[in-house]
């Protein structure tokens, strides 16, 4: 690796070739700034994130990034008790790669959220290698995510601890990425000194244009409904779906129809909510990659949430792979929530609460009866996307960002 070019460690649990999607954005960005003249090392588990009996090389060359992989042992990622191992065994190596691994003028080590408390390796190599500048992409936010979840109480003995050590792990990062300015408001409470940016995980599929919906797809998960609405992805603990049901309920006969396509510890109980009288509520399989752009372009409008207690611990990623397609959001959460100041702001859609249901479905059998009306929302949406959160635009802010660091 060439000595004038500047360097930076990328800390991260999963990478390529692993498909679970964080990975894929770290990915991308490891490979980006190689691209953009960085020498990149990434230094993720050896162990798949969905099969952990697959393994992959320790040490291999990809794209012009350095992929130097961390053993360990295989503990059960799904479990409580096997991700804390998990966690505490790569925050180890990571931290005696402060003291192994050469030393490089321009250096940064940008640190992920996965494992949880990643960020906490900033202290061994701040202590260890001063020079080095920290960067940390906050994915998601602990322990606020787990008081969120009422797994821990928020002044609870350990939340009281973790915090004490996250607030020292937050001085010592030069850069700190939000996903937007709610989780930018929770991370300034800890004190930091660092540059704040809100940097954004952009659309795994990226169409150059307004895609038209394919009519064999739109049909499986609509059948002859006028206006399409589709929850797509993973539905957790973080989500809400009472919202969507209430207001399916307002429109039965409207020929507004919902379909929801996830999978997650949420969706057997949306399914049991689901009667026999809401007759424009349909259900779908997970669409695998090679299906996504189809599935995500059959719809009309893309079905976001987030319940309001969990505002700034994490940013739904669904929001920019609705934008990417060109479909506006229907987003049902809290009015702090950086998604409902980007519907607001560029006008992709609209916040579904209990108090402006009424209105939303007003909007919403306007919209089925105006095409023209529709038409503009798509190609608006798609250009709010390539111009404020597409992938190009997101890795040359961060080159931009990490140089800065370094200058």
């Amino acid at each position: 690796m060439s000595l004038a070019r500047p360097h930076v460690t990328v800390l991260y649990h999963y990478f390529h070739p692993d498909d679970v999607v964080s990975a894929r954005h770290l990915s991308d960005l490891a490979e980006g700034l190689a691209c953009r003249g960085w020498d990149v090392t990434a230094m993720p588990c050896y162990r798949g994130c969905r099969d952990e009996a697959r393994t992959y090389p320790l040490s291999e060359e990809w794209n012009g990034v350095h992929i130097r992989r961390v053993w360990r042992p295989r503990f059960r990622q799904a479990s409580n008790v096997g991700r804390l191992l998990n966690a505490a065994w790569m925050l180890a190596d990571w931290s005696w790669a402060a003291v192994t691994t050469p030393r490089r003028g321009n250096d940064v080590l940008l640190v992920g959220t996965d494992p949880i408390l990643s960020v906490l390796t900033a202290l061994p190599w701040r202590f260890l290698r001063t020079r080095t500048r920290v960067a940390h992409w906050c994915f998601d936010l602990y322990p606020e995510a787990a008081v969120a979840d009422g797994l821990v109480g928020e002044r609870s003995l350990p939340v009281r601890v973790l915090k004490r050590l996250l607030a020292a792990a937050y001085r010592r990062c030069g850069l700190i990425a939000d996903l937007g300015p709610c989780m930018g408001d929770l991370l300034k409470r800890y004190g930091s000194k660092a540059t704040t940016r809100t940097l954004v995980p952009w659309a795994l599929v990226e169409p150059p244009a307004v895609a038209e919906p394919d009519p064999e797809v739109r049909w499986s998960l609509f059948g002859d409904t006028k206006l399409g609405l589709l929850y797509s992805g993973n539905f957790g603990r973080a989500h809400s779906y009472t919202e969507f049901l209430d207001l399916a309920r307002q429109l039965r006969g409207s020929g507004v129809g919902f379909c929801f396509a996830g999978r997650g510890n949420r969706a057997d109980e949306l399914r049991a909510a689901v009667t026999t009288d809401d007759t424009n509520v349909t259900f779908a399989g997970f669409a695998p990659e090679a299906e996504l752009e189809k599935r995500l372009t059959a719809c009309d409008l893309h079905l976001v949430s987030l319940r309001p207690e969990w505002t700034g611990t994490v940013v739904p990623s669904k929001f920019f792979g609705a934008l990417a397609a060109g479909r506006g959001v229907l987003f049902a959460g809290s009015p702090d929530s950086a998604i409902t100041k980007w519907v607001q702001e560029y006008r992709v859609g609209y916040l579904l609460t209990p108090e402006t249901l009424p209105q939303v479905a007003d909007e919403l059998r306007r919209l089925s009866a105006n095409p023209a009306e529709l038409v503009a929302m798509r190609q608006r949406c798609h250009a709010v996307y390539q111009r404020q959160f597409s992938k190009e635009r997101q890795l040359d802010l961060w080159d931009v960002e990490l140089r800065r660091l370094i200058a």
